[in-house]
């Protein structure tokens, strides 16, 4: 009989975000993945740049998110390890992942040798300032280096989201789901949008669930064999 440890799939969202847009997104993530039972759930920040801080600190709503998310704890390769899913967040940079993701991503390299992340389930979330931001883009660059990790990537099909099957000016594709910011930052996260988050989020949970019974089951049948 498995133990409660087997039985439990772990499920890792990492995220940054500069003004709350993203870390919004990641607390709708987190609530889908825990709507699934059996799942734990772990919400992890990418630290910030000293270089991006020292930019930013003079931005009243810069300060104000950063110390809104104070007291979510920074990923560690740990964190990596321990999850059979692997969800993340990133605000656009010009069509693509944040520097400072991408810096987190790039320590990952024993990991990598490893195949520690090899088969772990994965999709990305973004907020961009408008439609046009990066909102598809940003999730499609971001797989590259994620592909290389040897993850699985899931998305967020309109089968599943009819939500975003719309003309409106909401976030979100069947790449990921996304939030619009606005030009001066002001606007915040639909339902609309946050249903996609959680959508993943409890889409991640319920992938990683069986791609874990299947590989418990491969190493059962090698050990007895």
């Amino acid at each position: 009989m498995a133990n409660a440890s087997e039985q439990q799939t772990n499920i890792l969202v990492a995220y940054y975000s500069t003004y709350g847009h993203t870390f919004q997104m990641a607390e709708s993530v987190v609530e889908g993945a825990r709507s699934i039972p059996g799942t734990e759930v772990r919400l992890r920040r990418i630290p910030e740049l000293e270089e991006a801080r020292k930019a930013l600190s003079k931005q009243d709503a810069y300060v104000k998110a950063q110390e809104r998310q104070a007291e979510i704890p920074e990923v560690t390769h740990d964190d990596l390890r321990w999850a059979h899913g692997i969800l993340w967040g990133t605000p656009t940079r010009y069509g693509n992942m944040t520097a400072q993701m991408k810096q987190f991503i790039d320590t990952t390299g024993a990991l990598w040798m490893a195949g520690d992340l090899e088969d772990k389930v994965t999709g990305v979330f973004t907020s961009t300032a408008t439609i046009h931001g990066g909102q598809e883009s940003t999730v499609l660059t971001s797989l590259v280096p994620l592909l290389h990790l040897g993850m699985i990537f899931i998305g967020t099909p309109y089968g599943q989201n009819p939500q975003i099957l719309v003309t409106d000016g909401i976030g979100g594709s069947p790449y990921g789901p996304g939030t619009l910011a606005g030009p001066d930052g002001s606007r915040q996260p639909v339902e609309s949008e946050l249903q996609t988050a959680r959508n993943l989020g409890s889409r991640a949970a319920r992938v990683a669930q069986r791609t874990k019974i299947l590989r418990q089951t491969e190493e059962h049948g090698k050990q007895s064999s």
